[in-house]
């Protein structure tokens, strides 16, 4: 593998004060989207908000392009928001949905995504109905064909879920719902970054991510591709404004054909910047680089625990992503979180508010959750574990 680890640490700031192991929550940027960002802010204020976007239109529209170069379909069918929950609702809320209408989710569910099949059920009458996992913790895909009917309209997956290192197979789900005319949206917010996510590859109609996870670009960013098919079957998004949609007549708004109508008029427009270089960055290193990077550290950090009495590991899935989460018997999670934040050592963790269709089942109310990314070397990791192993006989 052509991975030059010590440049790209040192093309990443934070890689010198701290062990970074929260990369699902918001990674380290490197510094190239640093400087994109912090440039175009101070461009905005030597020249003015209006002017420097006007003159740096390019730049603007490079997300695009990097989206489609990185995931592919076509630049028109990219949108950029503030995040990952605005893209996916921007998306979804574009729906017109009828009475009695199935919405197919899974147990790996967001809650903001729950949010807003939960506010669909209530307003429009849409049956919301959970897959059931398989033997291994994964969507059950077999169980989903012999759901689909009909009365299905959306089948709504979750790439990798916030809880823990699963990978749904998304692909298979595609390959199901292919020769039929059901809709398949994609959260792709934790696997866009860290894993090869490609749209064809895929087979789904909608598709959403966020910049801070493991892309590496700023905070307050995202996108969401939605194909001409699924286009032509929406409306106005929930929130649209004139930078979306054309005021045509006095009682009148039409959505734009593209999925620019998804685009708010002000968003975070230094992010934006700063999330083009984020995707070029990602690009130029290798998403299949990044992924293999990221399997060797993730399984070195999940034998590490697993070797340690009293530490348990609680990922599902047969392939695991770069999330590993794990509970250390005799100590709350926060607890854990707190005295490796103490070392230097950045994890988070998960709770059961954030996973209300796994945790009860699973009898969890909270795991510790360490997330690699390829910029973390082998040492990192085994301080993780050490930390870990002195935490456990306390």
């Amino acid at each position: 593998m052509n991975f030059d680890i010590e440049r790209i640490r040192a093309e990443t700031p934070g890689c010198s004060s701290v062990i970074h192991l929260n990369n699902a929550g918001s990674s380290l940027p490197p510094a190239v989207v640093l400087d994109a960002v912090l440039d175009y802010l101070q461009a905005e204020a030597r020249v003015g908000g209006y002017e420097i976007a006007s003159d740096r239109a390019d730049e603007l529209a490079a997300v695009y392009s990097n989206a489609s170069r990185v995931l592919g379909g076509e630049p028109q069918n990219w949108a950029f928001v503030e995040s990952a929950t605005r893209a996916w609702n921007a998306a979804f809320s574009s729906l017109r949905f009828r009475p009695g209408d199935r919405v197919l989710t899974t147990r790996a569910e967001y809650p903001s995504n729950m949010g807003g099949l939960l506010r669909a059920r209530e307003i429009q009458g849409v049956e919301v109905v959970v897959v059931p996992d398989d033997e291994h913790g994964q969507l059950d895909v077999d169980a989903l064909e012999s759901l689909l009917d009909d009365r299905v309209r959306l089948v709504s997956v979750t790439h990798v879920p916030t809880q823990g290192g699963l990978i749904n197979p998304a692909a298979g789900v595609g390959e199901i719902l292919r020769p039929t005319p059901i809709l398949y949206q994609v959260d792709a917010c934790q696997s866009v970054g860290q894993l090869p996510v490609r749209i064809e590859e895929i087979g789904c109609d909608i598709l959403s991510f966020t910049g801070r996870k493991f892309l590496r670009g700023p905070r307050a960013t995202g996108m969401v591709w939605a194909n001409d098919s699924a286009l032509s079957q929406m409306g106005n998004p929930a929130g649209v404004d004139m930078q979306g949609a054309v005021w045509a007549e006095p009682m009148t708004i039409e959505p734009l054909d593209s999925a620019r109508r998804f685009e708010p008029y002000e968003v975070f427009f230094a992010g934006k910047v700063g999330l083009a270089v984020a995707l070029e960055y990602a690009a130029s290193i290798g998403i299949d680089h990044i992924a293999a990077r990221n399997a060797e550290l993730a399984t070195r950090l999940r034998r590490g625990l697993s070797d340690i009495p009293g530490v348990e590991i609680r990922d599902k899935g047969i392939n695991r992503s770069a999330l590993v989460t794990f509970t250390v018997e005799g100590h709350d999670p926060a607890e854990v979180r707190s005295a490796l934040r103490r070392r230097r050592i950045n994890v988070s963790t998960s709770s059961e508010g954030s996973a209300r269709l796994d945790f009860p089942e699973r009898n969890l109310h909270q795991v510790v959750r360490a997330s690699v990314h390829y910029f973390n070397t082998m040492e990192e990791i085994d301080a993780l574990v050490d930390a870990v192993s002195d935490m456990s006989v306390q």
